[in-house]
Formats: structure tokens, sequence, C-alpha cells
């Protein structure tokens, strides 16, 4: 299978103020090529740049047009070197005709979206002009089906480097964490450290030394009331006054101690905690502002792929989709509070025959049923038989 691909690629310039997207290019262009598939991209396009502006942005129409137009030109210059069209794009980044045009042309278009749960109350029109929409989160299944989307519910992209995919002996006394800061993994890592658990957090955020997080800029006056309006219409009331009331609650700093944050560390070092750490766990809560009476919501990440493919002993919080990925107490083990966190850490603590297993047969699950290549397969079979 021909793919063209479009999944955040940024030609390598000065990555962008966005939150990290860079990795998504890396896992899914060496996952089609494990696959035996071929992959190409439009030359010199720029699609994370249309994550940038902010929507009635004229340079996000304008990035749309310019965009979309090399797109197409491109295909029609090469459709017969293009079986489908597989692209990561958010709701902003779409042009419903140009993808109709694509479909016209006889090429399928797939579209890859995370993060369903925490965006969406109910799906974006744009959605429904693809012919399949790839949607990792098990949670996210009945805002598919309610749109009546076609949809299919496979692992998101992870990819990991051959030369890791063997069980590793060697083991740390660290239990680790690594992620980047927000206000609920915070307090839930505050929390299970005050009841005598000597984690070790690293990421983005959690002291000055740390790289901060990318934002992106504060958009104009007149820009944050179109969004508003844009809000408003498109969620609702509801949403509306729910989102205003979540954003503007005070909230308490969580107390970590100093000496239980380090410095973040790089693509090795961070390869080796995973494997190598006593415990590896994982966090799934994440803020929304869709509700009023709901502060976390809980979905399956891509660490929960991530860590059980590097061989890692891997602690997680539980999640509903996470049962339909593995095995839970076999490959891999769950918390859903600090006090569970804890006890489930100190039990692995003190069982090197349960960690082995946990390393083992978590990474033959992930390796053996949830890679790239296995989801493309199942999407070629979807679009083709």
């Amino acid at each position: 299978m021909r793919i063209l691909l479009s999944f955040l690629q940024d030609n390598g310039h000065q990555p962008h103020a966005i939150p990290a997207y860079r990795f998504w290019t890396y896992y899914i262009k060496n996952g089609i090529e494990e696959a035996g598939m071929q992959w190409t991209e439009v030359p010199n396009l720029d699609w994370a740049a249309g994550l940038v502006p902010y929507e009635n942005d004229p340079a996000l129409q304008q990035w749309q047009q310019q965009a979309w137009e090399k797109t197409i030109n491109h295909i029609k210059a090469n459709r017969a070197q293009i079986d489908i069209f597989l692209c990561y794009l958010y709701p902003k980044q779409i042009d419903t005709g140009a993808i109709k045009q694509i479909k016209a042309m006889g090429i399928p278009c797939v579209n890859f979206y995370c993060d369903n749960v925490r965006s969406f109350t109910k799906l974006p029109l744009q959605f429904k002009v693809f012919d399949l929409v790839w949607v990792p989160e098990f949670e996210a299944l009945h805002l598919y089906q309610t749109a009546r989307v076609p949809h299919v519910n496979l692992p998101m992209p992870m990819w990991v480097d051959p030369k890791y995919r063997h069980f590793n002996e060697q083991e740390t006394d660290i239990i680790s964490f690594i992620g980047s800061r927000d206000d609920l993994r915070a307090q839930l890592l505050a929390d299970a450290i005050t009841r005598g658990l000597p984690i070790q957090i690293r990421g983005n955020g959690w002291n000055d030394t740390n790289e901060p997080a990318a934002q992106q800029l504060s958009p104009k006056p007149s820009s944050k009331i179109k969004n508003q309006f844009n809000l408003l219409r498109n969620a609702g009331i509801k949403v509306f006054v729910a989102y205003h009331f979540q954003r503007n609650k005070k909230v308490i700093p969580a107390n970590i101690p100093v000496e239980n944050i380090f410095e973040k560390p790089g693509f090795d070092e961070y390869i080796r905690l995973s494997r190598e750490s006593l415990v590896t766990l994982g966090i799934n809560r994440v803020p929304t502002f869709n509700t009023l009476g709901k502060d976390i919501i809980t979905y399956s990440r891509l660490r929960d792929l991530e860590a059980p493919m590097l061989g890692a002993c891997y602690l997680t919080e539980y999640t509903a989709g996470l049962s339909q990925l593995y095995e839970l107490g076999t490959d891999m083990e769950t918390y859903t509070n600090a006090d569970e966190l804890v006890y489930k850490c100190r039990e692995l603590i003190a069982s090197k025959n349960k960690r082995k297993e946990l390393r083992m047969k978590g990474q033959q699950r992930a390796l053996n049923s949830h890679s790239i290549p296995q989801s493309l397969q199942l999407i070629k079979t979807r679009l083709f038989s």
C-alpha cells in the first residue's frame, strides 16, 4: 500500500510553539516501512504550521489555501503512486472541499485523531468528510457512533526501535514517572510521595531548570472574542459556562519535595529509565473544561503502548480502554487512586517474579497485538475488502 502522508511534518525547521508533535512523524514513517508499505509526502509542505494560528486568524486561512492547493496539485501529478491519503489533522486544518476532491480521484482518505475525549462533547462536522477515522480511545467510540462517522478503533501509532524489543534483565531501584507537569498529575504524585513512595519525577515544567512546555502565543483581543463566539456556537451554552467555571477555579498547588524532581532526560536516558526502572508509572487523568461537576477524565494514552513495548514493569492509571488492549494484572498493573498506586507499587517492589512477568508479557502483547503494521493492515482490509 502506497500512502500519501500528512502527519504533522514540519520539514525539520525550527519547532513551532505548540506542544510536542514531532514524534508522530517518526513513529508513523517507521511503522509504515516495517509494514512493507511505502510513504510519500508533499514536498516542502509544513503540516504542523496549521496548528499555530487561532481559528479565524487570516494566517490560518492563508495556510489552508496554500497547503491544500499544493496537496491537490501534488496528487494530480502523482496519482498513480498513491493508494490512500493518511493524515493527522485537527478540525481547523481540514478543508472539506479539498478532501472531497481527493476522494473524487479515487483515493480513500483516513484521518487519525487522538484526544477526542478531552477535546469534544460532540464530533466536529469536518470529520464526516473522511472515509475512515482512526480512533485510539475506546472511551471516544460513542462520539463516532452517535455522529455516524465511519471509524475504526485501533491503538495509537507507536513504534520502538527493534534493538529495544527484547526482555531486559537489568533493573535499577528507581520508581519513575516521566511526563510534563499539570495540576492533576502533580497532586496525584504529591499524594503518593506523602504516603512514603520515593518517586523520581522528570519532564517539562517540574522545575525552573527544565525547558517549559511549548505554549501558543496569546491571541489578540478581537481573536479572543471570535474564539469565544465559536466556542458558544459549536459547543453550546452548557459547555461554554463549564469552560469558564473550570478555567477560573482556584487550584491549590501540589507540594512536591525538590528531592523528588530530576532533570528532564534526553532520548537515550528516557529509554533507559523506561526499561530499567524498578517500576515505571503512567498517569491517564487529564483536565477537562467540558463539565461543571467533573474536572478530570481518564483515557488510555500513548505511554500505555510505549512503556510495555520497551519492556517496562508498568503500573498505570486504570481506564476502561486498557482492558481492551491488555490482560490487566498479567501484562501490566493498574491503580485508581493514590492509595492503590502506593499499594500496587510496594507489591511490585517486593516481587521480582511479578516484575519479570509484567515486563515479558506486556512487551509481547504490545509488540504482537498493537503495532503500526497490524493497524495499517486492518485499515487496508477495511478500505479495500
